[in-house]
């Protein structure tokens, strides 16, 4: 049995200026999780935007818990709160916005599995 536990968690910044910590991702874990995605636990402080960017074969959902934030992807923009999710499609371009005073707290599964050679920044 693998549990992960947030109070103890390492979180590291990421390429899109999250705050990030893998809760589970099978290249992690020994082996031991058969799984075709990852999740992970991401933070953005009040008045923060990660980078846009995207996966470029992977897909993404994004399930809020804390916080308020403007979502974009593509061309479109959508207000999430908590108990809201949003799918991401592959290839597409995309970034959230914190809009609330708090932190934007949320979970990120992603699928196949996040890896950095997938993750690109898009540059303006």
């Amino acid at each position: 049995m693998i549990i992960k536990d947030l109070k103890t968690a390492k979180y590291f910044e990421t390429v899109d200026g999250t705050f990030i910590c893998e809760l589970l991702h099978p290249d992690r874990e020994n082996a031991e999780i058969k799984m075709n995605c990852s999740m992970a636990h991401a933070i953005l402080r009040p008045g923060e935007s990660s980078h846009p960017h995207r996966l470029k074969k992977s897909s993404e959902v994004y399930f809020i818990l804390e916080g308020k934030g403007l979502m974009y992807i593509g061309d479109e923009k959508a207000v999430l709160e908590p108990g809201q999710s949003v799918y991401i499609p592959p290839g597409e371009i995309q970034f959230i916005k914190n809009i609330s005073d708090v932190e934007l707290k949320f979970l990120c599964v992603v699928s196949p599995p996040w890896s950095k050679e997938d993750d690109e920044i898009c540059l303006e």
